[in-house]
């Protein structure tokens, strides 16, 4: 190893190399995307199909299916979910993962236009859909009035779009809970029928006097002109005056039997903020884009903005994603700062010059590994923080090592330069050795498959990326640094720091070393004892997937009985408003009634717009581990009183989206069946302790209004069924004549309809009335009967079969796994009919993949670690003397997670997988150590034990290191970082204390053959 010898002669080159470096990590770390959370390709492509007055079984029969027949041949496919309701049908398809999202993407619209001839000819529309985790919106902003009209509040909203969007960086903004405007047509039957006049000859006139058709082309000398007929309205007054039919010498035009003016659509979405009617404007930022320079863009429009805003319009900021990630960036800082300190405090016993010299390895690591990120293609989010949280424990590992042989060669009499070329050269293998097994234990999470795996790859990135910056420091410029900034020690044995701890290993460590080398086979037993005493505490701990994300926000879902009306499910969001007022953590909330709100979590899809739903988006002034889950319940328990609405306070949750943690997947083809199944499951989950939120979306049969046609009585009027449906729909919802163009190139609907405001009730049946023959009006009721009728509120189904899906969370306290256990326990009882059969769904579905690609990357982790032992030893009982501290450090992994309360997660997992790499560093040290001195001729027992005390300085120096820099992640009490850091602390603790007595007795053990150096 002649790096470190280059380094030191050629140290301009060197200094030239590492400042491009450095400046390389500066400019990296400005320039490198930044956000909340990774982004990611999701090869999910929503199929939404619209059929107004369709109901749910026949949407599946008609659209649904034969969407699902075609499809299903495609290849790759994982899922096909389908959830079926009133007019709407959303095919959810899914492929696996690591496919090419945009040539999947083309598959899907091939196979939706092959069938859509096949579908029926009133079908609305049919979209293909596609999910991406870059559609979050990073800000949402609301405009709230009182009293300004939604025409002002909308053309103000789009006046913001348009400024937001010419933001660089912005990818699209968006307005909410805005009614659509809509030039309205409100009909006077009375006149039409003393004119003898139907419905359908105003509608022909309308939509006949506004067409735009393209002439052609003239010549006109020279000159090839176009030609066009127009024939839009240009203003109201024109479509008021087109002429509906002739009436003697006169003619009567629209504005005869009718009046035209603006209106808006019927409410079906409307939206408050801190209690204030408001609309919504949310912001979106384009992919490889940092926020921070993003937002600092937004908030100049938006400055812009408000200077033209009327006076009874108020703009407010509420929800600005940049803060969560200030937030965690100053985590990192802190720890940063922190991890310093500790060095400088655990480095004494090497001397102030010394640990200066670690110190300046942290930031000139830290800094390349941002470039490589950079370079690699990822950003810095919260899952990557987490990895250069971990890497500060880590890194300085390789550069103490090096130190402490310098010093040592330096205690030994050699001179600056001489000592450290030597030390560093004496060291390297074991070094690269120790960096390569770490790289190699969380290489495999690189390629992890499924969302969780996208989800997590930045983490062991920023390590990977940041260690082997790390290893090129130690072997480069600290051997570089040593060899100008060491001097000699006044005494061989080092400064007092160092002959305190070394007369305090020699006085304890050395004597227990030598009763357990006296005792080796008692001392592995016990050991292997330890280890297996610790696996009994796996089910007390138990087991979960991702924790909760611990970001200041929260949603509230409010759902009232199916078929309610929009104003039953307002007044329920009305009584959690007074709640969240009477919470003093609230800062603010955006309240939608009628839809979700707009996506602002990456794992959490807006909901569609349903009378009977409405969502409650928070925002807290901070979030604290420590009370805000206490506060949270203290929330559910006062929202729970509420006796006419399910209301349900959800916190986001880290990881791939799921239904909920608690899922049961019922399947079969009969819907009573499935129904009556979905009941019993639905008490089963509510009698298990631990559970909150059961939903059964099958518990209650929705019920509608069906108008009977008599088609005797209406043959005797004249009147034809489809004139006496299309006089209904004038009547309630009214009916679309066609687009009008404002001047400013804005279109709305024409719609004709029956005077009134408000949402029409079941009175507004008995005024409706049927042009017959000869023009006359004849009253609906005289032709039909009013019925009500019984249909499933929405159907499910899971790769083409019918399904139900009854869910559950989990009260704050218990754990998921355990839960699930239990309700899955009492559902085997349970005697299924012929046909029918449940899924365990929800969290434990997700963690079984999951956890399943984990238990791949953990078992490549382990045998190319063994792989880089043997390469190194070249021996087999060198490389298991290695490997049996493994074993020692999931002993303290296991007991801190007992201590703290954490489960077994996908992210302590990890921390295990990364334990893996940081005790095998240790034990490479010792083994490679004792056969050195073996090789010089040293008795084994003695070179055991000489090496245990000479290798105990640095692993102690740096277990305390990786202690300190990790400590800070810990106390955090993060759900998502803090598993990670107990389980190394944990691990580091135990195999410190263990692994120096096990490794030195399974060498004694398993003695390899090692070969003599030749006399000088």
């Amino acid at each position: 190893m002649n790096l470190a010898a280059f380094s030191v002669k050629n140290y301009q080159f060197t200094l030239v190399v590492f400042a491009m470096m450095v400046a390389l990590g500066v400019t990296s770390y400005l320039s490198i995307p930044k956000a909340e959370d990774p982004q990611f390709p999701i090869p999910i492509y929503p199929v939404v199909a619209v059929y107004p007055g369709a109901g749910p079984e026949d949407l599946e029969e008609l659209v649904v299916r034969p969407l699902e027949d075609e499809i299903s041949e495609l290849d790759d496919i994982k899922t096909i979910r389908s959830s079926v309701d009133d007019g709407v049908a959303v095919v959810r398809v899914e492929f696996e993962a690591g496919v090419d999202t945009d040539k999947k993407y083309e598959e899907v619209l091939r196979s939706v236009s092959l069938v859509r001839p096949e579908l029926p000819e009133g079908l609305y529309s049919l979209d293909v859909n596609r999910v991406n985790s870059a559609n979050v919106a990073i800000a949402q902003l609301a405009l709230v009035s009182e009293n300004a009209p939604y025409r002002i509040l909308s053309d103000e909203a789009d006046r913001l779009e348009r400024l937001v969007e010419a933001v660089p960086g912005v990818r699209r903004a968006e307005t909410h809970a805005a009614p659509e405007r809509e030039v309205r047509v409100s009909v006077d039957l009375d006149k039409l029928a003393a004119l003898r006049l139907p419905v359908g000859a105003l509608m022909g006139a309308i939509q006949g006097g506004n067409v735009s058709v393209p002439g052609g082309s003239v010549e006109l000398g020279p000159r090839r002109l176009n030609l066009r007929t127009t024939g839009t309205y240009a203003s109201l007054d024109e479509l008021g005056a087109t002429v509906v039919a002739q009436n003697g010498p006169a003619v009567v035009r629209v504005r005869d039997v009718a009046t035209v003016a603006w209106g808006y659509e019927d409410a079906t979405y409307t939206g408050r903020f801190n209690g204030h009617r408001a609309v919504f404007v949310t912001v979106q930022q384009k992919e490889g884009q940092t926020i921070f320079a993003v937002r600092d863009g937004v908030e100049g429009a938006l400055a812009e903005f408000e200077r033209a805003l009327p006076n009874n319009i108020k703009l407010e900021r509420g929800f600005d994603q940049a803060v969560n990630v200030e937030r965690r960036l100053a985590g990192l800082a802190t720890d940063f700062g922190i991890a310093i300190l500790l060095v400088l405090l655990t480095l004494l016993p090497l001397g102030l010059r010394a640990s200066l010299i670690v110190m300046i390895s942290i930031p000139l690591s830290l800094a390349m590994g941002v470039a490589i990120l950079d370079f690699a293609g990822f950003s810095i989010n919260q899952l990557s923080i987490v990895g250069f949280v971990i890497a500060l424990g880590l890194l300085v590992d390789d550069s103490i090592v090096v130190v402490e042989n310098i010093e040592r060669h330096l205690r030994d009499g050699y001179s600056r330069t001489e000592a450290a070329i030597r030390g560093t050269q004496g060291i390297a293998v074991a070094v690269v050795g120790c960096t390569a097994a770490l790289v190699f234990a969380f290489l495999p999470m690189l390629f992890l498959p499924g969302g969780a795996g996208d989800y997590i790859r930045s983490l062991p990135a920023a390590v990977i990326a940041t260690i082997l910056a790390s290893l090129l420091v130690s072997l480069t410029i600290v051997p570089f640094l040593a060899s100008r900034m060491l001097k000699p020690h006044a005494s061989a044995e080092g400064n007092v720091f160092l002959r305190a701890l070394n007369r305090g290993i020699h006085g304890t460590y050395g004597r227990v070393l030598h009763v357990a080398l006296a005792r080796p086979k008692t001392t592995a037993l016990l050991a292997l004892a330890l280890f297996a005493g610790s696996l009994a505490l796996v089910p007390g701990i138990g087991f979960s997937l991702f924790p909760k994300a611990g970001i200041p926000q929260f949603m509230i879902d409010v759902r009232t009985p199916e078929g309610s009306s929009l104003a039953e499910t307002d007044r329920a969001a009305r009584f959690v408003e007074a709640a969240l007022r009477a919470t003093p953590e609230v800062r603010a909330y955006f309240t939608n009634v009628g839809a979700g709100n707009p996506q602002v979590y990456y794992n959490v899809q807006s909901a569609g717009e349903r009378a009977n739903e409405g969502a409650l988006f928070v925002q807290l002034h901070a979030y604290s581990p420590a009370t805000t889950p206490a506060a949270l319940d203290r929330l559910r328990a006062r929202l729970a009183g509420y006796p006419n609405a399910k209301i349900e306070v959800r916190e986001f949750e880290n990881g791939p989206p799921i239904d909920a943690p608690v899922a049961i997947r019922l399947l079969g083809d009969d819907l009573d069946t499935l129904r009556a199944l979905a009941a019993r499951t639905e008490a089963i989950l509510k009698a298990t302790p631990g559970t909150i939120y059961v939903n059964n979306p099958v518990r209650l049969a929705k019920t509608d209004l069906e108008v009977v046609i008599d088609r005797d009585k209406a043959g005797l009027y004249g009147v034809p069924v489809a004139e006496a449906a299309r006089a209904v729909r004038l009547g309630v919802a009214g009916l679309g004549a066609g687009r009008f163009r404002d001047v400013d190139g804005d279109e709305y609907p024409i719609q004709v309809r029956l005077p009134g405001a408000g949402k029409p009730t079941a009175d507004a049946l008995g005024r409706i009335f049927v042009t017959g023959a000869a023009g006359a009006q004849v009253p609906l009721r005289q032709i039909s009967h009013v019925g009500f009728y019984g249909q499933p509120p929405t159907i499910e189904r899971y790769n083409k079969e019918r399904a139900v899906t009854v869910t559950a969370f989990v009260q704050t306290g218990y754990n998921t796994d355990q839960v699930t256990t239990a309700a899955l326990a009492k559902l085997d009882a349970l005697a299924f009919p012929a046909g029918t059969r449940y899924v365990a769904a929800g969290e434990i579905e997700s963690r079984e993949e999951s956890f399943g690609g984990l238990g791949t990357a953990i078992i490549v982790a382990v045998f190319t670690i063994l792989a880089i032992l043997v390469l190194e030893f070249r021996t087999f009982k060198s490389t298991l003397i290695v490997a049996s501290v493994i074993p020692l450090g999931i002993v303290g992994g296991l007991v801190a997670l007992a201590l703290t309360g954490y489960t077994l997660s996908f992210t302590s997992i990890i921390g295990f997988v990364a334990l893996i790499g940081i005790e095998i560093k240790t034990s490479i040290l010792l083994v490679d150590y004792t056969n050195a001195l073996r090789s010089e001729g040293m008795e084994t027992r003695a070179a055991i034990e000489r090496a245990g005390e000479v290798r105990f300085v640095p692993i102690v120096l740096t277990t305390l290191t990786a202690l300190g820099g990790l400590l800070p992640l810990a106390l955090q009490n993060s759900s998502l970082y803090s598993p990670i850091a107990v389980v190394i602390i944990g691990g580091l603790i135990s195999s410190t204390v263990l692994a120096r007595l096990v490794t030195p007795v399974m060498y004694r053990l398993l003695a390899p053959e090692v070969e003599m150096k030749a006399a000088a």
